[in-house]
């Protein structure tokens, strides 16, 4: 399935067909799909087709068309916060994509029918967090993936906000699907031969869409035990965050945020969930008072640059919430010195010019993109085995 879309150079030109065709329509999607290389997930080997519209399999190993992936994604209409359940999780890509949006705060969970499928997973998971350029511009909701089949996930396990099935669901199974779904979520799974969206109005009222033709392979059986009763598959748990992760969190959130730095630039004070309510001389407001002057303390001890930091991970605010703006300041993104066709003369279509001419036009050598998230937190007076961890032990 796929070919809907011309093959591209690279990720981002593959982005860019899947946008112009309208299969990617929502910003946070595209952000998603842009950060995350789709050639990351093919085995070496493979990786000179990772950028065309078309699935892959190789062995266990299964990656939908990117064109399928889209409209998943657009149909999951996915909100930072949320719990997700993926059945057939296979490599990680799309459940990868899925932390993205959904945050720190959310739920990210896979069942994926192969063992070995499931170490691989974990493998460019891995991968991701350590080198991907684009994992700072985010707060990352890993996914936690078991192995097993998913049509034996017992009856009393919780439900989520958004489920996805990667498999063809046979009719059967449709009920079983619906209810691993909670009352307002979405279900989205191949079911007869088209993929369906299913909303979840009521205790046992639900909503049907259908998306597009679809070709699946369709669920595996479960097979029986040698007592002729069913196996069971547990859910990962829900875990609780500790203090610990929760500072880290808090950290890096706060120096995401744009730090006055003279004229011109906005100065914002963020407050966590609940601030509006709290009692503005309670005890509660002033522990939350403290720490906002603890991490103030921190970032201006940092030696910031004069650029702003990426806005991706604005989509990934603590759930509910509050970024109050002391001044609405247009902020404008200068990312070095772009050429657009008719600004410069005909005789320095190919370069800038000299060094003088270079620096009265502001087009300076390029240079390589620099992390400042990681710069910031380098610079920050802690002890360096704090700084890694809060750096999730990347090396670069």
């Amino acid at each position: 399935m796929g070919g809907a879309v011309s093959a591209g150079e690279d990720n981002d030109e593959l982005i860019d067909n899947l946008k112009e065709a309208h299969y990617i329509r929502s910003d946070l999607v595209e952000r998603a799909f842009r950060a995350i290389d789709r050639a990351d997930y093919y085995l070496e080997e493979y990786r000179d087709n990772a950028y065309k519209d078309l699935a892959w399999r190789h062995g266990n190993l299964h990656l939908s068309a990117p064109c399928i992936y889209s409209e998943v994604m657009e149909a999951l209409d996915l909100q930072p916060g949320l719990s997700f359940l993926n059945l057939g999780s296979g490599t990680g890509y799309l459940s990868t994509m899925v932390g993205l949006i959904l945050g720190p705060f959310g739920v990210n969970h896979g069942v994926e029918l192969h063992a070995d499928v499931v170490d691989y997973a974990y493998e460019r998971l891995d991968h991701f967090i350590k080198t991907s350029d684009s994992f700072d511009k985010f707060e990352l909701c890993e996914p936690t993936f078991v192995a097993g089949n998913c049509l034996e996930i017992p009856p009393e396990s919780r439900q989520y906000d958004r489920v996805y099935c990667g498999a063809g669901v046979q009719k059967e199974y449709e009920n079983y699907m619906k209810n691993l779904l909670k009352v307002g979520g979405i279900l989205v799974l191949p079911l007869e031969e088209k993929l369906t969206k299913i909303t979840r109005t009521g205790q046992s009222s639900w909503e049907n869409k259908k998306i597009i033709a679809v070709t699946f392979a369709p669920l595996v059986q479960p097979k029986q035990n040698v007592n002729g009763r069913p196996r069971s598959v547990p859910l990962p748990i829900f875990e609780v965050r500790t203090l610990q992760d929760l500072c880290r969190i808090a950290i890096r959130h706060t120096l995401r945020q744009p730090i006055a730095m003279g004229e011109g630039h906005t100065k914002r004070r963020v407050s966590f969930p609940g601030a509006r309510a709290m009692h503005r001389y309670g005890p509660r407001f002033e522990r939350r008072r403290f720490c906002r002057r603890f991490y103030r303390q921190c970032v201006n001890s940092v030696v910031l640059h004069d650029s702003m930091i990426p806005t991706a991970m604005d989509d990934c605010n603590y759930p509910g919430g509050v970024e109050e703006e002391d001044e609405e300041v247009e902020e404008e993104d200068e990312r070095g010195c772009r050429r657009v066709g008719g600004d410069l003369p005909e005789e320095d279509e190919e370069g800038c010019g000299t060094e003088e001419e270079k620096s009265r036009s502001g087009c300076a050598r390029t240079e390589p993109p620099v992390n400042i998230l990681r710069e910031k937190i380098l610079r920050l007076p802690l002890p360096e085995p704090l700084k890694m961890y809060l750096l999730y032990y990347r090396e670069k």
